[in-house]
This record gives C-alpha cells, sequence and structure tokens, in this order.
C-alpha cells in the first residue's frame, strides 16, 4: 500500500505541475452545456427536459480529453518500464493512475455539474441525484478509458482511435446516469438506475485494472 500511495501521490504532484489538464477539461464541459441552449432554443421547458442527458453526454465527453495521455507520457519518457518493475502488480499502478485521473479531472466535473445544471433549468430536486450519478459514473468512465488509454500507448495520435473503443463501452454508463437523473427530475425514484450505475463500475473495478495492465504487457514487450 505505501508503493501504491507513494505512485497516487506522485501522479497528483505531476497533475498539479501541468496544471491545465483540469481547467481544459472543466472548460470543455462548460462551453458543450453552454452550446445546447444556442442549438435548441431558449425555452425553459424544452432545456430542462434535456439537461440530464445534455449534462451527461457533456461530462463524457469531458473525461475523454486527458484519457491520451494516462499513458503516453510515462511511456515516452520511459517510466512506464520502470513502473512495470515496482514490486506490486501492474494493475495496481494502473488504479493509482486512474484514481490520480479522477482525482484532478473527474471530481471536479462532479462539483462543477450542479452549477452548470442551472443553466440548463434542471429541477432543484434533482440535483442530489445528478451529483451522486455523476460521482458513481465517471470512475467507471475513467476505468473503462484506462482500457482504451492502454491499447492505443504505442499508436501515435491515437486518440481518435482510443475515442472509438471506448465510447461504445461507455454507452451503459450514460444510459444508467442519465435515465436516473431524468427519473428524479420527473419525480421518480431514482435508486433503480442508481444501482445499475454502481454495478457498472463495479464492473469496470473488477476487470478494467486487469484489461489495462493485459494491453500495457504487449506494448512494452
Amino acid at each position: 500500500m505505501s508503493v501504491f500511495a507513494a505512485l497516487l501521490r506522485r501522479d497528483l504532484a505531476l497533475a498539479r505541475r501541468e496544471g491545465g489538464a483540469t481547467l481544459l477539461v472543466l472548460g470543455f464541459f462548460l462551453i458543450v452545456v453552454a452550446l445546447f441552449p444556442f442549438g435548441v432554443g431558449p425555452e425553459l421547458e424544452v432545456l430542462s427536459r434535456i439537461a440530464p442527458g445534455t449534462l451527461w453526454v457533456a461530462a463524457l465527453l469531458a473525461a475523454l480529453l486527458p484519457l491520451d495521455r494516462l499513458f503516453q507520457a510515462d511511456r515516452e519518457d520511459g517510466s512506464l518500464d520502470q513502473l512495470a518493475l515496482l514490486p506490486i502488480p501492474l494493475e495496481f499502478v494502473v488504479l493509482a493512475k486512474v484514481l490520480a485521473q479522477w482525482l484532478t479531472v473527474g471530481l471536479p466535473l462532479v462539483l462543477l455539474s450542479p452549477l452548470l445544471a442551472l443553466l440548463l433549468n434542471m429541477p432543484s430536486e434533482a440535483m442530489p441525484t445528478l451529483v451522486l450519478s455523476l460521482a458513481l459514473g465517471t470512475p467507471a468512465l475513467a476505468l473503462i478509458g484506462a482500457i482504451g488509454a492502454a491499447l492505443t500507448v504505442g499508436v501515435r495520435r491515437g486518440g481518435a482511435l482510443l475515442s472509438i473503443l471506448v465510447l461504445p463501452l461507455d454507452v451503459p454508463v450514460l444510459i444508467f446516469g442519465a435515465a436516473a437523473v431524468d427519473a428524479a427530475a420527473q419525480g421518480f425514484d431514482p435508486s433503480a438506475n442508481l444501482m445499475l450505475l454502481a454495478a457498472a463500475g463495479l464492473a469496470a473495478l473488477a476487470l478494467a485494472p486487469f484489461a489495462a495492465s493485459a494491453a500495457l504487457r504487449l506494448s512494452l514487450d
């Protein structure tokens, strides 16, 4: 666990040093949400109706932005070879990097989402469900994204390929998350969709580190 904690601190320190990744993701999230009223019109009823899906699609697309650098920077400077030699399984290295990315990217998205929901006239009673659904769903998106990042780590300019690989796998998370918020906005119980969202996250936690580490081992060989 001390090695895991050291890896987590390392990635958090690198993220703080670079600084711009979080602002880039939050800026993209804001711009995508702000564009929807221009596209569908300023009617508050329409905006309120599309708010759950809009926020979730924007969060999903924003979460894709930093994925191509998840392992690529370590591969370019040779750190990935050193990480593979650490006295912990490579799966824990993947988990540490995913957790660091979620803390620097996913968590700010979760915290910003209620403010952007106000732009779309989302009912206040749906705000807690929005925050909870994103808190459950963004870790799953990060874990699934790690698989795509590991598969494309050796591909130059692999961002487009990464998106093609990851987006279909993200669809269940998007469906359950948006459906939970939509149910809460209409006064229904969102717990069923939230439980499905949590189950998807647990499945990603159980499978993604092994799939990503296997892909990394192939790229190192």
